[in-house]
């Protein structure tokens, strides 16, 4: 059968660890409540074995990025047709190994 999978959409700005910047407040709190969430599902998902993740997107193409791509390098600024693939492809591999915490876009581990 197939592996269920809750992918919550987060964002590397509610990393507690990786927060060298400050800023973002709001968001930052919203994001790092949703890794929080994320991992309580995975534990209590487990028994019924659904998976949880959150991930990270990285800047995509979308309104809400527009107010700051300037500041972003054009490699970096992705088409949303690229970020979902890279995401779903996230999802389509997760284990149980990966439930429970955050994942770039690239796949890279993001510690909360």
């Amino acid at each position: 059968s197939r592996t269920r999978v809750v992918a919550n959409l987060s964002a590397r700005v509610g990393s507690i660890s990786d927060n060298g910047l400050g800023g973002w407040w709001g968001y930052r709190m919203s994001k790092a409540a949703l890794n929080m969430a994320t991992r309580n599902m995975a534990l209590e998902l487990k028994r019924r074995k659904v998976l949880a993740i959150a991930l990270h997107p990285g800047t995509t193409d979308t309104g809400l990025s527009e107010p700051f791509q300037k500041n972003v390098r054009p490699e970096k600024l992705f088409p949303t047709a690229y970020t979902v693939e890279r995401l779903l492809d996230i999802v389509e591999s997760a284990t149980e190994e990966h439930s429970g915490y955050l994942y770039a876009w690239d796949g890279e581990h993001i510690p909360f």
